[in-house]
Formats: C-alpha cells, sequence, structure tokens
C-alpha cells in the first residue's frame, strides 16, 4: 500500500478549510443578516443562530479567522494523513 503524502494531504486540507471560509463570508456579503440567518438555520437543521451572526466583523479580524481555518484543516489533514500511515505498517 502508499503512504500519504502529511505535507500535501495537510495543505488540501487546509486549502480546503480556507475555501469553505472564504465562501461563508462571501454568502454572507452578498445576501446579508436575514439570508444568512436563514442559510446557517437551514444547514444547522433547527439551530437557530439568530442571536449568534455577526454581521459587522472587521476585514483584519476576518483574515485571521481564515489563517486560523487553514492552519487547523492543515493539522487535521496531517494528523489523519500520519495515522493512516502508521495504520499501514501493522
Amino acid at each position: 500500500m502508499k503512504h500519504i503524502n502529511i505535507k500535501k494531504f495537510g495543505l488540501a486540507f487546509g486549502l480546503t478549510g480556507a475555501l469553505l471560509y472564504l465562501g461563508c463570508a462571501f454568502s454572507m456579503i452578498t445576501v446579508g443578516h436575514a439570508g444568512t440567518v436563514k442559510l446557517f438555520n437551514s444547514l444547522l437543521h433547527g439551530l437557530d443562530v439568530t442571536s449568534v451572526i455577526r454581521m459587522d466583523v472587521p476585514l483584519w479580524e476576518a483574515g485571521i479567522g481564515l489563517i486560523e481555518t487553514f492552519i487547523i484543516g492543515w493539522l487535521i489533514g496531517a494528523c489523519i494523513a500520519a495515522f493512516y500511515n502508521v495504520s499501514l505498517k501493522k
């Protein structure tokens, strides 16, 4: 069996997370507060997000969130690849 390249798999997860983050930000910008609430209420199956949606997010805070999402995604992808590679050895 082939091993998964840990850095590449982590990068793929990190970039996917960052892309989802940007898609979320784009949807918030384009549909406004009511549309954002409707979107996330439908995604979260009955959880009302009205009180936690904040539309006045500064650009620097969104940038930090994007970087954090990428890092967390990279770490998750790297862990999955590492655990998979270790399981092949047994």
